[in-house]
C-alpha cells in the first residue's frame, strides 16, 4: 500500500443541510473532474482515459464531528473514489475535498481487484462474441445467430490457481435464446467457458468441455408470451386522499415518531443513518448507521461447469449500481416519494438512477386489541407501517430490501427474493439440483446476507447480551415442571460474541445502555429476532469459506472503527479471504459498554422447486428489531383509533 498525502491549503469549510446528504450531480462532477484534471503530488501520476471509476461516494465525516453537528455548521465536504488503472492493473483510493477542491489523499492498493462494473460485462460479451474461437465453438453445436447467443460475465472466484494470479479476469456463462426477446436463462449453453481479462477485453481461454444439449423448452414467462391471463381479478386501490403522514426534507425523513436520515451508496444501496424515536419529547437515538454490508450467494454443484459459481454480490459488483428504477403501481403502491441515486459509470461519467429509492405506507393489520366482555368494550387500533425499499438486479435474481418502521417502535429488515433461477443444462446429473424443466436443472444454493448495524442505543455506549430460555429443574422451585425463565448472559469480548441461532432455546440477542435505567430500573435496548437461518454447507476448508468466513456465524460483534465496514473485506473480487470480521476479531477485543457494531448474518437456504421456474414466485427472509426495556409501557398507546365515515369501528 503505498499512501501519497497531499498538501491541504487553508479554505473555508462549507455549509451543508447534514454531513451525511448524499453527493449531488455537481458534486460528483466536480470530484471526477478534480481527479481527471490534478496532478499526484511526489509521483507525477496523472488520471488518463485507461483509469476507470468503480466508486464515487460520499466520504462519511467522523463520527463524533455527525453527532455534534448543529445546523449552520460548516464541514469540510470530501468524497471517495476507488479507480482501476487498466493499462497496469493498479487499483488506487482517494479522497477528494470539494471544500478545498483538491485531492487530499491518494493511495495505491496493492494485490486487489475493484468490484466488476456494468460497463465492463458489456464490453465483455462484445469481445467474447467477436472472437473467432467462441464462433467455431457455436458453430460446432449448430448454433450460428449470435444474436440469439448472450455472455453472462461472472466473478470468477480465488482457487488458488497459479495462472490466474495478477490480473482481473471474469468467467463466462452462456445461453440461447429461443427468439430474441425469450428467456435466455432456461437454455445454457453448458461446457462452453469463455474467459476474459477484463483489463484488457480479451478472451485469453476457452474453456470447450465437450457438447452438451441445449435445454429444449424456452420456458418463457413475459406478458408477450402468454396466451391469456386470468379474468376474475377487480381493482384494488389505496388511496390517501389527504396525502402520506411522513415528512421529507432532502433525505431527512419524519414520520409520527420516527425521525431518521437515508443515504445510497454504489456498493451498498440503500443506507440508514441517526435512526430515533421521539419519546415523551425527546428524541432517543437507536442506530447510528445500518446497512447490508455483503450478500454471498454459494452455489452447491461440484461439476467444471458450476463450481466456480459463487457471487458476492456487493463486493464483486454492487448492489447500489445495479438498482431499479422504480415504478408507481408496479413497484409501490400507494402515496409514494421517491429517491435518486446519484452514481456514476465505470468512466467516472454521472449516472442517475431515477426513482431508486421507495418511501411510502403500508396498513398493516392490528396493532393491539381487547375485547372486555363484561362491559360490553372494545379497543383496538390499526398498525401501519412505514417502508422504505430498492430493488437491485444482479444476473439472474431480484433482491427487494425493505426496512420497516412501525408505531410500537419495532423496526423490520426483509429481502424478497424473486428473479429467474440459475440451470443448467441436466446432462444426468441432477444430484445436486431440481429437475425444473425437461433437461434443465436447477442448482441447489443459499443466499447468506452480512448485515452492519452500527447500534446508538440512548448514547454511544452499548453492550451486548445473549438471552436463552431455560427450564427450571424439577424440585422445591418447580414442583409441578412448569416454570422456565430467560438467562442473559453478559458477551464480553469478540469471540465470546461469535455466535449462532438457537430456536431450541428462543435464543435472541439484545444491545442495551447499560448506563441508562427506564423507571423500572432496567437497562433500556433493542432486541435481535433472529428470523430465518441457515448455515454454509460448504466444507470449512473450501475457498468460498475462506473468502467469506462471516457466513459460519449468526452473530458477530466489533468496537467501532469507521475503517471496518464490509464482513469479507473491502475488496473481495479473486481476493483469496482471511479478510473482514475473521482477522478483525482475532484481537478478541472489549465489547463491554462501549461503541459497538452489531454484524447479523441470515441465510435463505434454497432447494429449487418446479414452482419456482421459469420466474420464482418472491420469498422472504430477514429479522425484527425489538424494544426491549427500552419504553416502560407500549408506545403505541396512543395511536389515535381509525374512524369509518358511518360509525366508529375501533373504540367503544
Amino acid at each position: 500500500m503505498t499512501t501519497t498525502e497531499l498538501p491541504k491549503p487553508h479554505s473555508p469549510l462549507v455549509q451543508v443541510p447534514h454531513p451525511l446528504e448524499p453527493l449531488t450531480i455537481a458534486e460528483v462532477e466536480t470530484a471526477v473532474a478534480i481527479v481527471r484534471t490534478g496532478q499526484i503530488v511526489q509521483t507525477g501520476q496523472q488520471v488518463s482515459d485507461s483509469f476507470r471509476f468503480p466508486c464515487v461516494t460520499l466520504q462519511e465525516p467522523p463520527k463524533a464531528e455527525v453527532l455534534n453537528f448543529q445546523p449552520g455548521d460548516a464541514i469540510d465536504r470530501q468524497v471517495f473514489l476507488v479507480l482501476l488503472d487498466n493499462a497496469t492493473g493498479n487499483t488506487y483510493e482517494a479522497i477528494v475535498s470539494l471544500t478545498q477542491q483538491q485531492i487530499i489523499s491518494w493511495t495505491q492498493i496493492a494485490d486487489v481487484q475493484p468490484n466488476i462494473m456494468a460497463d465492463e460485462l458489456a464490453e465483455c460479451e462484445q469481445a467474447v462474441k467477436a472472437h473467432p474461437d467462441f464462433i467455431a465453438a457455436l458453430a460446432k453445436r449448430g448454433i450460428t445467430d449470435l444474436d440469439l447467443v448472450v455472455v453472462d460475465p461472472w466473478a470468477i472466484g480465488h482457487f488458488g490457481f497459479a495462472h490466474e494470479q495478477g490480473m482481473r479476469l471474469s468467467r463466462c456463462l452462456c445461453y440461447l435464446r429461443a427468439t430474441p426477446t425469450g428467456n435466455f436463462y432456461a437454455r445454457p449453453i453448458d461446457g462452453l467457458i469463455p474467459v476474459v481479462n477484463l483489463n484488457t477485453m480479451q478472451m485469453i481461454q476457452l474453456e470447450d468441455l465437450g457438447v452438451v444439449p441445449v435445454p429444449p423448452e424456452p420456458s418463457e414467462y413475459a406478458a408477450e408470451f402468454m396466451p391469456e391471463f386470468r379474468q376474475d381479478i377487480k381493482p384494488l386501490q389505496i388511496i390517501q386522499p389527504e396525502g402520506a403522514s411522513f415528512q421529507v426534507e432532502g433525505h431527512h425523513i419524519r414520520w409520527q415518531k420516527w425521525d431518521l436520515r437515508i443515504g445510497f451508496t454504489p456498493r451498498e444501496g440503500l443506507v440508514l443513518y441517526q435512526v430515533g424515536y421521539e419519546d415523551q419529547g425527546e428524541l432517543r437515538s437507536i442506530l447510528y448507521r445500518a446497512s447490508m454490508a455483503e450478500m454471498v450467494v454459494p452455489y452447491g454443484d461440484p461439476r467444471v461447469q458450476h463450481f466456480r459459481k459463487n457471487a458476492f454480490d456487493l463486493g464483486e459488483h454492487g448492489v447500489g449500481l445495479l438498482a431499479n428504477s422504480l415504478t408507481l403501481g408496479c413497484d409501490c403502491l400507494g402515496e409514494i416519494h421517491y429517491f435518486d441515486a446519484v452514481l456514476t459509470n465505470s468512466r467516472g461519467e454521472v449516472s442517475v438512477t431515477e426513482n431508486a429509492v421507495c418511501l411510502h405506507e403500508e396498513d398493516y393489520g392490528i396493532l393491539w386489541k381487547h375485547t372486555d366482555w363484561r362491559q360490553d368494550a372494545v379497543e383496538v387500533r390499526r398498525s401501519r407501517r412505514l417502508v422504505l425499499s430498492f430493488i437491485a438486479t444482479v444476473d439472474n435474481y431480484e433482491y427487494g430490501f425493505f426496512w420497516y418502521f412501525y408505531q410500537d417502535g419495532t423496526i423490520q429488515y426483509e429481502i424478497k427474493l424473486t428473479g429467474i433461477l440459475l440451470c443448467g443444462a441436466l446432462d444426468d446429473f441432477p444430484k445436486f439440483g431440481t429437475v425444473v424443466a425437461p433437461e434443465l436443472n436447477a442448482i441447489n444454493h443459499q443466499h447468506f446476507f452480512g448485515m452492519r448495524l452500527d447500534f446508538d442505543i440512548d448514547g454511544v455506549n452499548n453492550s451486548v447480551y445473549e438471552v436463552n430460555s431455560e427450564a427450571e429443574p424439577m424440585g422445591e422451585t418447580n414442583p409441578y415442571g412448569n416454570a422456565f425463565f430467560a438467562q442473559s448472559t453478559l458477551l464480553p469480548t469478540e469471540q465470546a460474541a461469535q455466535r449462532i441461532v438457537d430456536p431450541f432455546s428462543a435464543r435472541y440477542w439484545k444491545v442495551v445502555n447499560p448506563n441508562v435505567p427506564n423507571r423500572l430500573g432496567q437497562t433500556v435496548g433493542y432486541k435481535i429476532i433472529p428470523g430465518e437461518n441457515v448455515l454454509p454447507f460448504a466444507h470449512p476448508d473450501s475457498p468460498i469459506l475462506k473468502r467469506a468466513r462471516f457466513m459460519t456465524k449468526h452473530l458477530w460483534v466489533t468496537p467501532y472503527s469507521p475503517t471496518e465496514r464490509y464482513p469479507a473485506g473491502d475488496y473481495p473480487n479473486q481476493h483469496p479471504g482471511g479478510e473482514g470480521l475473521p482477522k478483525w476479531t482475532a484481537g478478541d477485543r472489549s465489547i463491554e459498554n462501549t461503541d459497538v457494531v452489531v454484524w447479523y448474518v441470515f441465510g435463505h437456504h434454497h432447494i429449487p422447486r418446479p414452482e419456482d421456474h421459469p420466474v420464482m414466485p418472491t420469498a422472504y427472509s430477514g429479522f425484527m428489531l425489538k424494544p426491549v426495556g427500552f419504553f416502560t409501557a407500549n408506545p403505541a398507546l396512543d395511536v389515535p383509533p381509525a374512524q369509518r365515515a358511518e360509525s366508529g369501528c375501533c373504540t367503544s
